[in-house]
């Protein structure tokens, strides 16, 4: 069967999404009773990291070995890729799919995920890029389904995001469309989402019942089920400074109580991808307080982790049959009885 890769979630159907949601939320049920299903035994996971990480290197390395499988950690400097390094990513790809069973990379730019992707013979997970947040918008998508409001489906539920066109932003607003679900940017115009990548989310979203709409105009924050936000300098922005953004985030754009209350929902959850900067883009009585699912998202990483990995793996994955491993085990033991050195012990050869 052909290897899929997890690079953006709209190259997967609504219905996989959805299967991906529902199977990570078993396995956590699973787990939660003691009993850890050994899916992934044995499997091989290489992690690419060129930048700092909390939630996806931790929630990966635990997802794996809870599922009887193992994660490599494979930082800057550690491989021959990269800024100083001598093989290139078509080498690297080739040789670490003959090695190990799955690859997942947090990368500079996203088209050196594409490449990892096109090169590697094993499945590629995109653990984040400029342009994508994949994973976390599965655990996203996981928390919403745990905190659907009483008598609500997805395709109920509107969601807005509140601030820049982050990576997040734009993995929320993918996922959003994909399962018909009402999102929306509040955000200031210089800062919106980017006409291509908002022109494919509204065909998505065409398709699928769902709707997007992009604003200045805080009406737009009314009848919002979840308030989600993100830092406003990140990872990639090198052009403005702390303070530049302020001026242009600071105060309408912060996620206060004030502005939950704008809303017009008393029961409007909270999320933040993490990290989050308290007095910036949050208040600390929001984000510590009754309205916030914040912590229920960073658990919810490692449901998503679970459920990838196991839904890349699991087509490709073989399970010998009990007289086929009997024969393997026989033939092995046969070999380990009589090592070399046994031989040469006949002979009077001394170690």
């Amino acid at each position: 069967m052909e290897k899929r890769d997890y690079i953006d979630t709209f190259t997967f159907s609504k219905a996989e999404m959805q299967y991906m949601v529902d199977l990570g939320l078993k396995i956590k049920d699973s787990i939660k009773y003691g009993y850890y299903p050994q899916l992934l035994k044995n499997k091989n996971l290489g992690m690419i990291f060129e930048q700092t990480s909390t939630r996806t290197r931790n929630s990966a390395e635990a997802a794996m070995a809870e599922l009887g499988g193992h994660a490599l950690y494979l930082a800057p400097g550690q491989i021959q890729l990269g800024k100083g390094g001598h093989e290139s990513l078509d080498d690297t790809g080739h040789v670490l799919g003959r090695l190990l069973d799955i690859l997942g990379a947090r990368v500079n730019r996203h088209e050196e995920i594409e490449g990892l992707a096109k090169y590697s013979q094993v499945p590629v997970v995109n653990f984040m890029s400029d342009k994508s947040h994949p994973t976390q918008a599965l655990g996203d998508l996981t928390t919403i389904e745990e905190n659907l409001p009483k008598g609500k489906e997805l395709e109920d539920i509107k969601l807005v995001f509140v601030g820049d066109a982050t990576q997040v932003a734009m993995s929320t607003m993918f996922f959003c469309a994909q399962m018909g679900m009402k999102f929306a940017q509040f955000g200031p115009k210089s800062n919106q989402m980017p006409a291509d990548v908002l022109a494919h989310a509204k065909k998505i979203a065409a398709a699928n019942g769902g709707s997007i709409e992009i604003s200045d105009d805080e009406k737009v924050l009314q009848g919002a089920d979840f308030i989600y936000t993100d830092v406003w300098y990140g990872l990639y922005d090198k052009e403005l400074q702390k303070d530049q953004y302020m001026k242009i985030f600071y105060p309408k754009y912060q996620v206060s109580d004030d502005l939950l209350k704008k809303t017009g929902n008393p029961d409007v959850k909270f999320m933040h991808c993490l990290p989050a900067s308290r007095g910036e883009e949050v208040t600390a009585s929001v984000l510590d307080g009754n309205h916030s699912i914040v912590w229920d998202q960073a658990e919810n990483r490692k449901t998503a982790m679970r459920a990838i990995f196991v839904y890349l793996l699991n087509p490709n994955m073989k399970h010998a049959s009990k007289a086929l491993a009997e024969r393997y085990q026989g033939e092995l033991d046969e070999m380990l009885a009589k090592e070399p050195y046994q031989d040469n012990k006949e002979l009077g050869i001394k170690y």
